[in-house]
C-alpha cells in the first residue's frame, strides 16, 4: 500500500501521508491499489469484536502498521463508546437496517475517526521520526469539531485549531466546542459560512510565510479533517464490519448485495463505503443523500460541479456544503489515475466554480452511485413517519438519507436490502427533532431535549445533560481572512 497525491506528487507511506495531512500540491492522499477481501475473509471479521475488527482492517489499508500493533489502539480508541458493539447495526423494518455510528464520546459518526486518529498520528510522526509539534488545524460543519477537541485534547506532541461557522451549526455543537478544556486546543468561529473555513484552512497549508512562522515555533502542520487519510481508513472499517454483520445475519451475500444510503456534504462518508466496495465488500448502489444544498446530487446526475449556488442554512448544518473535498479522491479513481484532468478540474472549480466531468465519466460514475437531496420541510416530514412507524427517534442528517433512499426505491423498484448510515444522536439537533415530532418546548435546546426525552422515552446521553452548565472556555471570532492570524496569536499568549 503506498499512497499518491491527487494531483500527482510522489507516492508516499501511510505514516508519511496522515502526519502531512494534505500533500504539497494541494491534493489528497489516495491509495495506488486497495486489498481484495474474499467471503471467508468477511466470516473472520463477524466473530471478532469491533477494536479487532478495525485493528485488522487498519492493517490492511495502513502500510507500516501490523494489526498487533493497532489492537491496543483500538481498543483505546473505542472504550469510550456507550454501545458494546461500538457501530452497531439495527433493523428500521422493510429491508431497511440502520449503522448507528454516534455512541461516541461527542454523539457523532466522526468519533468512530477522530478517536483513533490521534493513535495513529502520534504513532506515525515516531515513525517518521518528527519531534515538531504536530498543530492539527481544521474546519468544521458541527460535528468534526468537537470529535477533533475531544480526540487531541492533552495529548502530548500535538495541538488543535478548530474553525466554525458563526451562527452555521446546532446550538448544542457550538456549546460543545467552545466549552471545550485541554491545554492545546483553541477555538474560532468564522464570520462566513463552512466553505470559508475550509478554503481558508486549505490556504494556511499552502501559504509558505505562515508555514515559516510555524516552524519557528516548533510546530508542523496537520488535519483531521477527512482529507487527512488517517480520518478516512477507519471509516471504511466499519463498512467493512456492517457487511460482516449482515451477511453473517443471512441478510446479504455476492449474489444479494447491499445498498448504502449515506448522508453527505463533503463526501467522505460515502467514499469510505466506496473504498469497501472496491476491497470486495458486497455492496450495490451507493446512494448519496444531499440536504437543500444539493451541489453533490446535482453533480451525480449531470456530471457537472458548480458550487455557484445559493448557499442555505438547513436543520441538518453538518451538510451545509458547497465545496466536497473528499470527491477529490474519488475523482482521480473515475479518471483512472490521471492526476493532470484532477488538477485541472480543482483548478476550474476554483477559478470559475465549475467543472463538467463529460458523458463517459458521468456514466461511469452513474453505475456505483445515486444522488438525491430532501429539503426540511421533507426532513421533518420524515422523522415523524419514522417515528409514527417504527418508533425510533432520526437525527436531521440521517432522516435526508432515509428520504433519498425512500425516493431511490419508490423510482427504481430496487428492493434490496438497504443501510441507512445514521451520522449523530437526535439529541444533538433535539429543538428540530421535537419539532418535527410535534412535542411542544419551552425555552432552549437543553429544554428541548428533555421534552424530546420524556414525550419519546428515549433517554438524552449524559453528554448533553452536562453540557448546559459547562463553562464557555472560547470565545474568538475571526474575519475568514484572519484565521491565519488567530491561529498564531493563540500560540503566542
Amino acid at each position: 500500500m503506498a499512497y499518491m497525491s491527487t494531483r500527482g506528487a510522489e507516492a508516499i507511506s501511510a505514516p508519511e501521508a496522515i502526519v502531512r495531512g494534505i500533500a504539497p500540491d494541494g491534493g489528497l492522499y489516495a491509495p495506488l491499489s486497495l486489498p481484495c477481501l474474499k467471503k471467508e475473509d468477511f466470516a473472520s471479521l463477524a466473530k471478532m469484536d469491533y477494536p479487532a475488527r478495525a485493528a485488522h482492517c487498519l492493517a490492511l489499508l495502513l502500510d507500516g502498521f501490523t494489526e498487533e500493533e493497532l489492537l491496543p489502539m483500538t481498543k483505546a480508541a473505542y472504550a469510550r463508546f456507550d454501545d458494546p458493539q461500538v457501530a452497531p447495526v439495527k433493523p428500521l423494518g422493510k429491508g431497511r437496517y440502520i449503522l448507528e455510528l454516534f455512541h461516541g464520546p461527542t454523539l457523532a459518526f466522526k468519533d468512530m475517526a477522530l478517536q483513533m486518529l490521534p493513535w495513529l498520528m502520534t504513532a506515525s510522526a515516531k515513525k517518521q521520526g518528527e519531534e515538531r509539534e504536530i498543530a492539527i488545524l481544521t474546519a468544521t460543519s458541527g460535528d468534526t469539531g468537537k470529535a477533533a477537541l475531544e480526540g487531541f485534547k492533552d495529548v502530548p506532541g500535538t495541538s488543535v485549531n478548530v474553525f466554525y461557522p458563526l451562527g452555521g451549526v446546532s446550538p448544542v455543537q457550538e456549546k460543545q466546542m467552545v466549552t471545550s478544556a485541554g491545554s492545546n486546543v483553541y477555538v474560532t468561529a468564522v464570520q462566513g459560512n463552512f466553505d470559508d473555513a475550509q478554503t481558508g484552512v486549505k490556504a494556511l497549508f499552502a501559504d509558505p510565510d505562515f508555514i515559516a512562522k510555524m516552524n519557528a515555533m516548533g510546530k508542523t502542520l496537520s488535519s483531521a479533517n477527512s482529507i487527512n487519510l488517517g480520518r478516512l481508513a477507519p471509516q471504511v472499517a466499519y463498512y467493512l464490519s456492517a457487511c460482516a454483520e449482515l451477511m453473517k445475519a443471512g441478510v446479504i451475500d455476492e449474489a444479494r448485495p447491499l445498498n448504502i444510503c449515506v448522508p453527505t456534504g463533503n463526501f467522505g462518508n460515502i467514499l469510505a463505503a466506496w473504498y469497501a466496495k472496491r476491497m470486495g465488500a458486497p455492496i450495490g448502489k451507493l446512494i448519496c443523500a444531499s440536504n437543500r444544498n444539493d451541489v453533490l446530487s446535482d453533480f451525480i446526475r449531470t456530471g457537472v460541479y458548480d458550487r455557484r449556488r445559493p448557499f442555505h442554512k438547513t436543520m441538518s448544518p453538518s451538510m451545509d456544503i458547497l465545496i466536497s473535498s473528499n470527491l477529490e479522491r474519488f475523482l482521480l479513481e473515475l479518471a483512472e489515475g490521471d492526476c493532470g484532468r484532477v488538477t485541472s478540474w480543482m483548478k476550474q472549480l476554483k477559478d470559475d466554480g465549475v467543472y463538467d466531468i463529460g458523458a463517459d465519466l458521468l456514466k461511469k460514475m452513474q453505475e456505483n452511485f445515486i444522488g438525491g437531496f430532501a429539503d426540511d420541510v421533507r426532513t421533518a416530514e420524515t422523522i415523524r413517519k419514522i417515528w409514527d412507524t417504527e418508533k425510533y427517534v432520526l437525527d436531521p442528517h440521517t432522516a435526508v438519507a432515509v428520504a433519498v433512499a425512500a425516493d431511490y426505491a419508490a423510482d427504481s423498484g430496487d428492493q434490496a436490502p438497504l443501510l441507512i448510515v445514521s451520522t449523530a444522536s437526535p439529541y444533538k439537533f433535539a429543538a428540530d427533532v421535537a419539532d418535527a415530532l410535534g412535542i411542544p418546548v419551552e425555552g432552549d435546546a437543553f429544554q428541548a431535549a428533555i421534552a424530546l426525552e420524556k414525550a419519546a422515552g428515549l433517554k438524552a446521553p449524559a453528554q448533553v445533560a452536562e453540557l448546559k452548565d459547562l463553562p464557555v472556555l472560547h470565545s474568538r471570532i475571526c474575519e475568514k481572512e484572519a484565521m491565519g492570524e488567530a491561529v498564531l496569536a493563540g500560540f503566542e499568549k
